[in-house]
């Protein structure tokens, strides 16, 4: 059975994280155009009880796969599986271990953006914590996402690269 690749067409992370005063929270950020996209959860850095995330957001053009279904490129519904694979990229910094990411459908149109600083935050608009656009807030921050289906893999490591099965999804 042939492989068929369905690469994203946009892609940002947002995030809640503290910037580096560690008083000034950066909802405002984006990081649209960053070669790589990040995953994390802090929790303890500005004061005992504090918690900082991001979420990544990833877009397909779902046209060409339903396009692709009705030339016969892909099989009937039932016939294929649809896999989300991101990839890990490596660092010489410590990761963590033993977590799940949560994977959730997106219920709200969003712009990429074109921000680059994951470090200092200091790009702004677009999609960001507060908003899915310049025009548009999220109705919750941090995005709005449908409740089900739900996807998650669980990370031993921290290394391991993301590989779920989305087909219900998909299809």
């Amino acid at each position: 059975m042939a492989i068929r690749r369905y690469v994203a067409n946009a892609d940002n992370t947002i995030t809640n994280a503290y910037k580096q005063n560690l008083r000034t929270r950066a909802t405002g950020s984006n990081m649209g155009q960053a070669d790589v996209s990040e995953v994390f959860s802090i929790y303890g850095r500005q004061s005992t009880s504090s918690a900082e995330l991001s979420r990544v957001l990833t877009q397909f053009n779902v046209s060409s796969i339903s396009s692709d279904r009705t030339a016969g490129t892909i099989p009937a519904s039932g016939s294929v599986s649809f896999y989300l694979r991101l990839f890990n990229a490596e660092t010489s910094r410590t990761v963590p271990k033993n977590f799940t990411i949560v994977a959730q459908a997106i219920s709200k149109s969003w712009s990429e953006g074109d921000g680059l600083d994951l470090e200092n935050y200091k790009d702004s608009g677009k999609s960001n914590w507060v908003s899915a656009s310049t025009t548009t807030a999220w109705t919750t921050a941090g995005g709005d996402y449908h409740s089900s289906p739900t996807f998650k893999q669980y990370f031993e490591t921290g290394l391991e690269d993301l590989e779920i099965d989305i087909s219900e999804l998909v299809e």
